[in-house]
């Protein structure tokens, strides 16, 4: 059987990390019934060492633009990615992308939100299509994020019978 979402993201030239060491007493994803809740993660990446690391940190609207906040949300989904695939063994078991709750460390008066998470959501539309990739989402700013990391979200899927 083929591993299309895998080969979507390998034509992207994505190549999916391992998944982010929890940081807390928690596994990276649950399933329940025919649904996937993810953890919430950070744009994280294993440096030399094997240690997660950010490459973005701080607040939008203070420490970093739009466009760098939407690189850390893409690297967020992809550990996301690579989360529902420990858990699931393969991304093919996913049917749709239900709902993202996103949350955006931001500097006063940082009203943009919503363009930052579009990281994720157009990655998630890129890999599964308009009809199941596009999900109910919630962007959600915060004064502070764990780590300095400037965006958290946590997914939830609906899984193929």
């Amino acid at each position: 059987m083929p591993h299309l979402i895998e080969t979507r993201l390998n034509d992207m030239g994505i190549i999916l990390p391992r998944p982010p060491k929890p940081i807390g007493n928690y596994l990276p994803g649950v399933v329940v019934g025919n649904l996937l809740f993810t953890s919430g993660t950070l744009g994280t990446r294993p440096d030399e060492n094997d240690n997660d690391v950010l490459p973005y940190v701080g607040k939008l609207g203070s420490d970093l633009t739009i466009e760098e906040g939407y690189a850390s949300a893409r690297l967020m989904a992809i550990n996301h990615l690579a989360m529902m695939k420990a858990v699931l063994g393969d991304l093919d078991r996913v049917k749709r992308i239900v709902k993202m709750i996103g949350y955006v460390s931001c500097a006063p008066g940082f009203t943009e939100p919503h363009l930052v998470l579009n990281g994720v959501s157009d990655l998630f539309v890129t890999l599964w299509g308009p009809e199941n990739g596009k999900h109910a989402r919630a962007a959600l700013t915060q004064h502070e994020l764990g780590l300095n990391a400037p965006i958290e979200a946590d997914i939830t899927v609906e899984l193929h019978a």
